[in-house]
């Protein structure tokens, strides 16, 4: 039997030489004689070693755990279609695009007041009546903001016209 010294088996390992004798004090790798080590049984417990430390490698994964989470996705996914047929779930791509149609359309009544209420308020005096006719057109704007469902529903309707 041929025995090496910690720089071949470190070189064999890919490892340092002070990983080595790491290995050697953890009663990883054991010595045939002080510095000297027998190669094929080194690697073997290295082998070993990195198997235990390395819970996902092939000999170690249990089929029947990785086939019941293969079917509680299978059953999620298909429990996730369902929702989106039913319209009780919807896409991110969906929801982005209705709220961005909704904040364009705030803009734009919002950026439609001072052209629609200029004329209206050059004649006006009272504080109080001008107060209350930029808050009813605000809150007008605001209404349509707030009104998600009915938004959602219009988009929704069309985008389902237009796949059929």
């Amino acid at each position: 039997m041929k025995l090496y010294d910690v720089k071949a088996v470190a070189r064999f390992l890919d490892v340092s030489e002070r990983r080595v004798r790491q290995l050697r004090d953890e009663k990883v790798i054991a010595e045939v004689r002080p510095g000297l080590y027998d190669l094929i049984d080194t690697n073997h417990r290295y082998i070993n070693y990195l198997r235990k430390r390395n819970p996902e490698s092939d000999e170690t994964i249990d089929y029947n755990t990785e086939r019941a989470k293969l079917v509680r996705a299978k059953r999620k996914n298909e429990e996730y279609e369902l929702q989106l047929k039913e319209n009780k779930l919807h896409s991110s791509e969906d929801i982005e695009a209705v709220m961005k149609d909704m904040l364009v359309n705030f803009k734009a009544r919002l950026m439609a007041i001072p052209a629609k209420l200029a004329p209206v308020l050059c004649k006006k005096t009272d504080r109080a009546e001008i107060f209350k006719l930029l808050k009813e057109h605000i809150d007008e704007a605001l209404m349509e903001l707030s009104n998600f469902n009915e938004a959602f529903g219009e988009r929704g309707n069309d985008g389902e016209t237009s796949n059929d």
